[in-house]
């Protein structure tokens, strides 16, 4: 029987694992589908596929297509009762220097000089919540060098001296997405002092997958037990002393949530970051291990082989070695090994493959699993059924439901809109309006009762403040916005959301996995289109790259607020939410054109685990609504300031740099003369009307804080002047769509290189354009114009 074929509530033990695909099938034993692992089919999906499947105590999704590869044994009842394991007293936990044998110990770092962690774990184990604990406000976000993916740096708190580099959410250090590999060749080629290895008490078992690789990597480490609050209270416990001894390197409890164990977790990564304490032992194959021993014997065998080459390109070399047997391609190239050394590593791997009866990647992956099952059985007492994990399984069974899976998703976006432009958002904007209009009230009357130039006083008040102050009356809607998106996917419900749309988002080729980025797209594109780094296959990413601008971004709101304020004031929050639905229309059928056209193919395999639901942290929520708004008036105060101040001297000069009386004749009318030919089939030919959105391209907000300076004020009566309920809203259909801004466009070229950022420019401007030009069409023939 195939995977496939397992009916609800069976279990069945996994036989063998067949891909043509070797990198996915790396990807899939890596994600614990090894040979003889027990899984338990839980559920379908919405519309019946893909399928949620339990396996070493989680949830993993994958397509029914990919289960197909996947041969199974012994088909049973699920077992009613979980195996029992002896339970374990809490004991204390060692000091420095107890619990584990480290190799180095000696001084390599004196006290007071620069150190500098790396923290790396799985998605969802807290990681995030754990570089907050450690650097409180401390931090600042940029890039990893080559890169586009999101890197973040702090200092330790109390510890001026050093600073932590948030690694991505990765399950392997095989290369299989892009982030796997930027955290790889991050240790590997910036070699930090000290790893930070963060795992899930919860589910140990799997995240000890990562420990062993990153041991593998031969740097000082320590790992940071986190969620142990939960599972002694669940019943569980862990003998921390003896995991230390039989990982080699420390491990501590904590629980980065409540704070808990943070003070200990940093004097132990200093320690042996300062003294160059290197685990105890890196080898994890014993000699009568599986295939009697012919796993150990190989990777020993190419250990000897490659040794000089492994020291010559400084990469650890019983790392370099588990990659041979992987056949990863990115170690074989850095190695620079000539054709006979290739053949006798290719004569050892056939040899093991021989004995051991099974292929080289299952027997690897194999290897790891079977020692973790050594520790967990040694030294973990696994919690009986948690709470948190009841829970979320009473909450899957309306939110990922048959029948009441999308009806809640759409229900929860439409709390989120209510929130964000209604209850929470609207008086928040109103308030942030009346202190705006003070402030710029005060200055002009200060500037007044100081006698300043007229035209210096026109540059502040009607260029600089009217403008900037005009995008600043949104910035409690964006904050709302991206304040909510975080909590849906800090508690885990968006990888639901990537479950139950899976299906739905095949038939315009593209998996589940590329709704998160989409939905990021309405926060911001940069870093949704950042966030694709997280897609496995290229086809996927690139095509998620492409049509994620279509997703309107929170830049646009200001432009939205004002127009559908001004000239639908009775149905503001329909005509915003029309706006947002057409953009997603839009993008469908754009991602069946490119489907039929430049991406042809099939989508990758939707391999996804599904977390618990957590409750997000209200520290770590905070200080992302704090960054958020902190990079909101960051854009205000250079790149609109900028805008403004451009739009207000080529609005007040003529070509002899005379003030003009009349705008018609100054610069910015003969600049927007040229371009309001474009637009004139659209219903806004106005020369205003095309700057605004020429200086759009620069940043969204900059639409208004141009209309401002242009018409003098951001009033219903002053917009009237230029425009009709009707060009009103096709005026904002083509804002909708064209560009987000050069931010966007950037990422893109950094991404997927120069021509992707021409196609993705080009065919939004085109889209646009006709889109707009069909609603004016349509509105000229029913009479609404």
């Amino acid at each position: 029987m195939r995977l496939d074929a397992l009916e609800i509530g069976k279990d069945a033990i996994i036989a063998s694992v067949a891909s043509d695909d070797a990198a996915l099938r790396q990807h899939i034993l890596d994600m614990g589908l090894t040979p003889g692992t027990e899984v338990t089919m839980m559920k379908y999906a919405p519309m019946g596929d893909p399928m949620e499947i339990r396996l070493r105590g989680y949830e993993l999704t994958l397509r029914r297509a990919d289960a197909a590869r996947i041969e199974l044994v012994d088909v049973h009842d699920t077992d009613a009762v979980a195996a029992a394991n002896p339970h374990r007293e809490a004991c204390a936990h060692p000091a420095l220097g107890e619990g584990v044998t480290p190799r180095g110990g000696k001084m390599a770092i004196a006290a007071g000089d620069p150190i500098r962690f790396a923290l790396a774990g799985n998605q969802n184990c807290g990681k995030t919540t754990l570089f907050n604990q450690l650097t409180g406000s401390n931090q600042h976000v940029g890039n990893f060098p080559g890169v586009t993916v999101d890197r973040k740096d702090g200092t330790v708190r109390n510890h001026p001296e050093a600073t932590v580099t948030d690694l991505p959410g990765i399950y392997s250090l095989s290369p299989y997405t892009g982030e796997e590999v930027v955290s790889r060749q991050f240790i590997l080629d910036s070699r930090p002092d000290a790893l930070i290895n963060i795992i899930d008490a919860t589910n140990i078992e799997r995240n000890l997958y990562l420990t062993l690789q990153l041991i593998e990597l031969d740097r000082p480490m320590v790992v940071a037990l986190n969620m142990m609050d939960e599972v002694l209270a669940n019943g569980g416990s862990v003998d921390v002393n003896r995991l230390e001894g039989q990982l080699g390197v420390p491990v501590v409890p904590i629980s980065a949530v409540k704070g808990e164990g943070i003070d200990e977790l940093v004097e132990h990564a200093v320690h042996v970051a300062r003294f160059d304490e290197r685990p105890g032992r890196l080898d994890f194959c014993t000699p009568d291990g599986p295939g009697g021993g012919a796993v150990h014997r190989c990777i020993h065998g190419i250990a000897s082989l490659i040794e000089d080459h492994a020291h010559a390109s400084q990469i650890p070399v019983r790392f370099a070695a588990t990659k041979l047997v992987e056949g990863d391609e990115l170690v074989i190239s850095a190695l620079h090994l000539d054709k006979n050394e290739l053949d006798g590593i290719e004569h050892i791997i056939s040899q093991m493959e021989e004995e051991s009866g099974t292929d080289r990647l299952s027997a690897l992956a194999d290897m790891r699993f079977s020692f973790i099952e050594g520790v967990c059985q040694a030294c973990v007492t696994k919690p009986h059924e948690s709470r948190e994990h009841l829970r979320s399984v009473a909450i899957d069974r309306v939110l990922t439901g048959r029948y009441t899976a999308i009806p809640m998703f759409l229900l929860i976006m439409a709390a989120v809109f209510w929130l964000t432009f209604g209850a929470v958002g609207a008086p928040l904007q109103g308030l942030m309006e009346q202190l705006v209009g003070a402030g710029i009230s005060a200055i002009d009357d200060a500037l007044t009762a100081f006698g300043t130039n007229p035209v210096v006083k026109s540059l502040v008040v009607d260029g600089v403040l009217a403008g900037v102050g005009s995008v600043l009356s949104f910035l409690p809607i964006i904050v709302v916005l991206f304040l909510l998106l975080s909590i849906l996917e800090d508690s885990g419900y968006m990888a639901r959301v990537a479950f139950v749309m899976d299906k739905v988002l095949r038939r315009f080729g593209l998996s589940g996995r590329s709704f998160v980025p989409m939905l990021v797209g309405f926060g911001c594109s940069v870093p949704a289109i950042m966030s694709t780094r997280t897609l496995p296959s290229e086809h996927d990413r690139k095509m998620t790259v492409m049509l994620t601008p279509f997703m309107s971004c929170s830049a646009k709101l200001p432009v939205y607020g004002l127009l559908c304020a001004a000239f639908f004031p009775q149905a503001t929050v329909p005509a915003i939410v029309s706006l947002y639905v057409l953009g997603i229309v839009v993008g469908m059928v754009v991602a069946l054109v490119l489907r039929r056209t430049a991406f042809k193919g099939e989508p990758v395999p939707f391999i996804m685990e599904l977390p618990n639901y957590r409750l997000p942290g209200f520290k770590t929520t905070l200080m992302l609504a704090w960054d958020k708004a902190k990079g909101f008036v960051t854009k205000a105060f250079t790149i609109i300031f900028v805008a403004s101040v451009a739009v207000w001297f080529l609005q007040t000069f003529d070509v002899r740099m005379n003030v003009v009386s009349d705008q018609s004749q100054s610069l910015l009318a003969m600049v927007g003369g040229f371009i309001a030919p474009v637009f004139a089939p659209l219903g806004f030919g106005d020369w205003r009307a095309s700057c605004a959105l020429v200086c759009g391209l620069l940043a969204k907000e900059s639409v208004i804080s141009t209309l401002t300076v242009l018409l003098g004020s951001s009033s219903a009566t002053a917009l009237t002047g230029m425009f009709v309920p009707a060009t009103a809203y096709v005026f904002l259909v083509f804002t909708l769509l064209y560009p987000p801004c050069v931010a966007a466009i950037g990422t893109v070229k950094s991404e997927l290189g120069g021509r992707y950022a021409v196609a993705v420019f080009a065919l939004q401007v085109g889209v646009a354009w006709l889109v707009a030009f069909a609603f004016h069409t349509v509105m000229l023939a029913g009479g609404v114009l």
